[in-house]
């Protein structure tokens, strides 16, 4: 493969104009091909697992005539009149019913509890398609708001609260990739010290991120998109296409001040940095297959996004990057920016100044370093052993959207308008009534239960075709309270198949938040160990076939292993024990959310991979040249140094902007890659691996020797570049 990249890369150097051609056709087709395909959704029974996926599979086995619904919540802003609440509700459900987007509005319901009043509604559309109605229905209700000061009256429920959360997400999206644009360009500007070569990162990473963009539309109408998937393609195709742009980027510009010319200095970046470049894309990529074993429909999605986003970055990285540095030439370095161009300065021969001084300890007393870096990544994992995971629910969303503030205050006023567990019965149309006597049986047996919060009538819906009833009964606490989980297992283990014992013909399951979390998480916990076996399994093996080294290979796994504990400790510390949380502008919820481990393993085991890749190739390259083991880990660590710190700090910037996101689950993201990242190319690549490898010596290489397997460097040659 990687000879077959190395030609590719040569091809794209004797013909730069076509290279930049076809990548300028190939990012235009798929941004415009993508743009005419709607993205296809995930559905409940897709993503669901356990009892609660076969809940999801009765639902959509049936027809319901189930329009999209949503409230108006009246409570006091400063006094209660009962009196002007119910003018007030009279008034907004006179403008409502008068929309054309909306079917119909119900009485005002009073709180049974406290000061409040309840308008439900109904849209003249399916849940699906409700985003599309529901902010002319918000300016309704803000105009009637404005004429009652003394009262507060809000929009809340189902509707208003996805639409709450697509506004906020897209406008997270749009502030992330504002910000990073400038971050990253400074970074890079540090980096380079000229505009040139600080924009060819840019380029390739943008243009991969609006090309994978394009082709996870296509790519959902197989793998549907769980909602986040365009978030994570920016978030990595900026990182991997700005890392891979740098690995190029610093070898041809030290060719370049070794003498050679500007096409025989990208010959051999090509064949050294671009075949680290595809190795380290291949390992990513195949620690990114390892998701497929999980069965799920969010780890499809997830790692089928930033394959494909990673794909893209490597094939632009062997086609427009090569041609990119042939036609600017020695302008990559104009115009410089005069204090940071002086920074970035080396020595003719490419020697650094500044990290053969910092790396000095890992090879004055390299088993004193390895024990030193072991013992605080070590330190930094153990909190990680207390990990508690689970699914998001409505108390972990951002009370920043009104709709899930006004959700916090509809359930304190209506208690048994919050979560609700679903109990869920398919059985022959001819057995419809006596369903509906078990559920209102069951309904009645747990109205006195101090575990649940019932109307007092039945919630029941039916399909169509009487063959799925739906019975919802709340609960009287949050999704989170233990009690809720026991009011869960009481349903399951005895009280819904007591009530349908008389009806011998039905299949029933529980659903509902609380369910999903307990299923899903439930079947994570039991194949976690498996795909993280998998995983390590390939990505090692593809180190040992790379280098020909067991010993490689082994310190490559266990290195990446050390990183991502060390980052689970520190996620665990942030967001479950909450240290720094407030600091840091963090939601501590007490717990990860259930898919964020498995999905970080993956990625940072692949971009781990990446920086190993890079080090220990200059580290052989050294030592094929003749240099001894000590010298030539001395060499290769300190010549890439300076590129794995650089990649290290875009990666960290960019993945730290995603932190700052409103939903908790990309911020524990955000987090955990950029303390990985962060761990893994300060203490990991710069401190102990060199203090490893020159401990280890020439066992290095066992079982493969030092034969070359890069290619060398080629005979500088005048070549003609041509179109």
């Amino acid at each position: 493969m990687t000879t077959a990249a190395s030609r590719i890369a040569h091809w794209s150097i004797r013909h730069p104009w076509w290279a930049i051609g076809l990548w300028l056709a190939f990012v235009a087709t798929a941004v415009v091909v993508g743009g005419s395909v709607e993205t296809r959704q995930v559905t409940e029974s897709e993503v669901a697992v356990g009892e609660s996926g076969r809940a999801a599979e009765y639902i959509e086995s049936a027809e319901f005539d189930d329009p999209a619904t949503d409230n108006v919540l009246i409570s006091p802003e400063g006094g209660w009149d009962a009196a002007t609440a119910e003018e007030a509700a009279a008034d907004v459900g006179s403008r409502l019913a008068a929309m054309d987007e909306v079917a119909g509005v119900g009485e005002p319901v009073p709180s049974p509890v406290s000061d409040a009043l309840l308008v439900p509604i109904t849209l003249n559309a399916e849940p699906d398609e409700a985003d599309a109605l529901i902010e002319p229905i918000h300016e309704e209700v803000a105009a009637v708001n404005t004429a009652y000061p003394d009262l507060r009256i809000e929009s809340v429920g189902s509707t208003s609260i996805g639409y709450g959360i697509d506004q906020t997400v897209n406008e997270d999206l749009g502030n992330a990739g504002m910000l990073s644009l400038p971050i990253t360009l400074g970074v890079l500007l540090v980096v380079f010290g000229a505009l040139v070569a600080a924009g060819v990162p840019l380029v390739l990473g943008f243009s991969a991120v609006a090309a994978a963009t394009g082709l996870w539309a296509l790519a959902s109408q197989v793998i549907p998109d769980i909602g986040s998937v365009p978030q994570l393609i920016l978030l990595f195709g900026l990182a991997v296409g700005v890392d891979y742009s740098l690995f190029y980027l610093k070898r041809e510009r030290e060719e370049r001040q070794r003498g050679h010319g500007t096409v025989d200095a990208v010959r051999i970046a090509a064949a050294t940095s671009g075949r680290a470049v595809v190795v380290s894309a291949l390992t990513t990529l195949v620690a990114l297959a390892g998701l497929y074993l999980s069965g799920d429909a969010i780890f499809r999605a997830l790692g089928t996004g930033v394959m494909i986003v990673v794909g893209v970055a490597m094939v632009g990285s062997l086609t427009v990057l090569p041609a990119l540095l042939v036609k600017f030439g020695r302008a990559m370095d104009r115009p410089r920016i005069p204090l940071l161009w002086r920074l970035t300065a080396t020595r003719a021969h490419g020697e650094p100044r500044l990290w053969p001084r910092l790396l000095a300890p890992a090879f004055r007393a390299p088993r004193t370093t390895a024990v030193v870096v072991i013992g605080v990544l070590v330190a930094l994992a153990v909190p990680a052993l207390g990990m508690n995971m689970k699914s998001p629910t409505t108390d972990d969303l951002p009370r920043s959207i009104p709709a899930v503030a006004a959700y916090d205050r509809m359930v304190e006023a209506y208690p048994s308008e919050g979560d609700v567990h679903e109990v869920v019965v398919r059985a022959p149309a001819d057995s419809a009534d006596a369903v509906a006597a078990s559920l209102a049986e069951l309904h009645k047996n747990v109205q006195d239960d101090p575990l649940f919060a019932t109307g007092p009538e039945p919630a029941v819906t039916t399909s169509l075709d009487g063959s799925v009833s739906i019975l919802d009964l709340g609960f009287a606490y949050s999704a989170d309270d233990p009690r809720a989980e026991r009011s869960l297992e009481q349903l399951r283990d005895t009280l819904v198949p007591a009530a349908l014992a008389s009806v011998p013909d039905a299949d029933y399951a529980v659903t509902g938040n609380v369910a999903l979390t307990n299923d899903y998480t439930s079947q994570q916990v039991e194949r976690l160990p498996w795909i993280i076996g998998f995983v390590v399994v390939l990505t090692v093996g593809m180190m040992a076939l790379t280098f020909r080294s067991v010993v490689v290979a082994g310190v490559a796994g266990a290195l990446a292993l050390l990183s991502v504990s060390a980052a689970y400790g520190v996620l665990t510390l942030v967001f479950q024990h909450g240290f720094a949380a407030d600091l840091l502008g963090m939601n501590a919820t007490g717990r990860i959310v259930d898919w964020v481990p498995l999905f970080l393993f993956v990625i940072l085991l692949g971009l781990s991979m990446d920086y190993h890749v890079y080090v220990v190739s200059r580290i052989r390259e050294a030592a094929v040249s003749g240099l001894d083991i000590r010298a030539a880990v001395r060499a290769g660590t300190a010549r890439t140094a300076g590129v794995v710190t650089s990649a290290a700090a875009v990666m960290v910037a960019v993945f730290s902007i995603f932190a700052t996101l409103s939903m908790v689950e990309m911020q524990q993201l955000g987090i955990g890659l950029a303390a990985a990242i962060a761990i893994d190319a300060t203490l990991v690549r710069l401190f102990l691996l060199p203090s490893l490898m020159t401990v280890l010596g020439r066992a290095n290489w066992w079982p493969g020797g030092l034969r070359p397997v890069e290619q060398r460097e080629p005979e500088r040659a005048s070549v003609t570049v041509g179109a």
